[in-house]
């Protein structure tokens, strides 16, 4: 099949683009070097576990599904406006997760790759890409990009890509909890209201937990990963817990809105675990992305209330993530200002999350179509969710502090005058809706 544009990466970055190009008629070649041959430069990062397309390594959550208060929600919306296939698979294999979107992330992965794979327009091919082509293409690698690739694009951007770490949350079966121990409950008894299971720790099982986090023996690091810096949103548990004995008390394990049935009261801490898959065989454990050894791991976390005799089906990981100084590289339209017959998408641009990796990936692919039918496309306003998110990646953030982010309401334009939080962020949703109707009608 001849090729109208290349997309390097199959995650879900690179897997939306790949769709909105498809649907609109163009031809697609889909790289992804998972699962390809020796000869072909096949290669596995140290996150992923499959082959699958869009496959999710860390968790399971695309967080808030709330449009009307919560900027996540928001971006859910206005990408299932835009006939988004990550958010179609999404919702077809939704699990419980309270006012969450969390998902089977097998099924999910499955879905996406099954929609890509059968779609006359694309062409996934198994493949190693190591430099870039001269022809268009857009750079989904995320952030594991293999070393030739990442060596071709530190020649093209003239530039040091920026790195920070990524920590991996360890998945338990559920037969292994003890829930005579641990009990099924949202906090403030929101969604479904039983949508996680929950252990309580006591005060002095908390110190204790506390100092084993502290003293626990953790992953060492290679000398090329020193001084690498964590993203503040997916921080280590261990490296939460160093910054004071109660930190962990007012974040992953904040007890606030739960009932431990054997007292009636809120416990001293609480460890959540949210359903990993559609049949609930398995859950994974809220927040505690952890660079811990395996073998501390099991130890501590069998310490838990309730997770005593816990067996593991992942435990947590570590690994680097790298990322493009793109708002001083890339123009409104996600192109290398060096040479615009490259685009970037997803968290190699230096977003951060699942939800904003397949949002800057949808943008990118929209704005190929257009570039590719010989027309002008207006980015999409600053005031809706996706606007805001692309507006900071390719200028509003300062290039030399430039560090990886995810959708919030801070990115947004202030809403004018004095209003009540709950009512500005309405305000924010409301504004954002007429926007991006505005928007698709001349787009």
């Amino acid at each position: 099949m001849t090729q109208d544009i290349h997309i390097i990466g199959g995650g879900l970055a690179g897997s939306e683009a790949a769709w909105q190009l498809a649907e609109a008629g163009f031809k697609v070649r889909l790289s992804e070097m998972r699962g390809a041959p020796a000869d072909r430069g096949g290669e596995m990062t140290p996150a992923h576990q499959t082959d699958g397309l869009a496959e999710l390594v860390c968790s399971n959550s695309f967080r808030s599904d709330d449009a009307d208060s919560n900027a996540v929600g928001l971006i859910h919306q206005e990408m299932r406006t835009l006939g988004s296939l990550i958010l179609r698979e999404a919702d077809i294999h939704k699990v419980p997760a309270g006012s969450a979107l969390a998902v089977d992330r097998d099924g999910f992965s499955a879905g996406v790759t099954a929609a890509l794979e059968g779609h006359p327009n694309i062409t996934v091919v198994r493949e190693r890409v190591d430099t870039l082509p001269d022809t268009p293409v857009i750079v989904a690698t995320g952030p594991l990009t293999a070393a030739g690739l990442a060596s071709s694009i530190g020649s093209a951007t003239g530039a040091d890509s920026l790195a920070f770490f990524d920590a991996i949350a360890p998945i338990v079966h559920f037969d292994s909890i003890d829930m005579d121990t641990a009990w099924f409950q949202s906090r403030w008894n929101k969604g479904e209201g039983k949508d996680y299971i929950n252990c309580a720790l006591n005060q002095e099982q908390y110190i204790a937990f506390h100092t084993g986090l502290i003293e626990g023996e953790k992953t060492e690091f290679k000398e090329w990963e020193q001084n690498t810096p964590y993203f503040e949103g997916c921080m280590p548990i261990e490296v939460a817990a160093s910054r004071g004995v109660d930190t962990l008390r007012y974040g992953p394990m904040k007890p606030v809105g739960l009932d431990d049935p054997r007292t009636g009261r809120w416990p001293y801490a609480v460890v959540q675990l949210r359903q990993d898959n559609a049949s609930g065989t398995l859950w994974n454990i809220v927040g505690f992305q952890t660079k811990l050894k395996h073998s501390e791991q099991v130890r501590l976390f069998r310490t838990i209330p309730g997770l005593e005799n816990a067996e593991f089906a992942r435990l947590g990981g570590l690994h680097r993530n790298t990322f493009i100084r793109s708002p001083e590289l890339l123009d409104p339209t996600l192109r290398l200002k060096s040479r615009p017959n490259v685009r970037f998408a997803g968290q190699i641009t230096g977003c951060e999350g699942y939800v904003e990796s397949a949002a800057v990936g949808l943008m990118a692919g929209r704005f190929a179509v257009a570039e590719l039918g010989g027309r002008a496309m207006t980015p999409p306003p600053v005031t809706t969710a996706l606007g805001a998110l692309l507006h900071h990646i390719t200028g509003a953030a300062i290039a030399d502090t430039y560090q990886p982010m995810n959708v919030n309401f801070g990115l947004f334009p202030p809403i004018p005058g004095r209003t009540k939080k709950a009512d500005r962020k309405k305000m924010y949703t409301d504004r954002a809706r007429t926007a991006l109707g505005d928007w698709l009608a001349v787009a």
